[in-house]
């Protein structure tokens, strides 16, 4: 964090790297949210490289503490050799695989961030005809938002919602469920 002062008033502002986890480490590193960050980190580079044999637009995941699910057409053969070689990747260092285009908090960082910004604007107008003034501002205001979002997304991916240090994470078992829906079990994640 750092201010500067301008002639007339304070202005601060907040620098997020990776050091700002620091302040969220508690809430971060809980046994079951740790699972599902590591979890959701092998997930993403499952996908990526089964995107290298598959179609990438059928394919997705959903991770939580126990493990995920891969949705796709997809080999469990394909999946085993996958998951070994993300996690061997992953512990070497490659942390990028951790981070996917196509990831859930990029599409609602996207969503949320511009629509907020759009809304805000709105709050004060007290009559219909100043709304109607405020409609440009407003779009102004998520363009903007929408433009933050694109690393914004990615940022959070990175440092709130996957953990590519896998720490002992093993996968325990691969079950085919029904057709285009496979279950991944873990343990260790936490």
């Amino acid at each position: 964090m750092f201010s500067c002062k301008g002639s007339h008033f304070w202005v601060t502002v907040f620098v997020f790297n990776s050091e700002m986890n620091t302040i969220f480490d508690p809430i971060l590193n809980l046994p079951p949210y740790l699972a599902t960050r590591r979890n959701h980190a092998l997930e993403h580079a499952t996908l990526k490289l089964l995107a290298r044999k598959y179609d990438d637009k059928g394919l997705g995941g959903h991770s939580n503490p126990s493990g995920f699910f891969l949705f796709g057409d997809i080999a469990v053969e394909d999946i085993r050799s996958a998951i070994d070689e993300a996690m061997r990747r992953l512990r070497a260092g490659e942390h990028g695989l951790a981070i996917h285009p196509g990831c859930g908090t990029n599409a609602a960082t996207s969503l949320i961030l511009p629509a907020t910004f759009a809304f805000l604007p709105m709050q004060r107008a007290r009559s219909n005809f100043w709304r109607f003034l405020l409609i440009p501002f407003a779009l102004g205001l998520a363009v903007f938002g929408y433009l933050l979002s694109k690393p914004l997304g990615p940022w959070l991916q990175r440092n709130v919602t996957t953990q590519a240090d896998l720490g002992n994470l093993q996968v325990t078992e691969i079950a085919h469920v029904r057709k285009g829906v496979h279950r991944i079990l873990t343990r260790g994640g936490s």
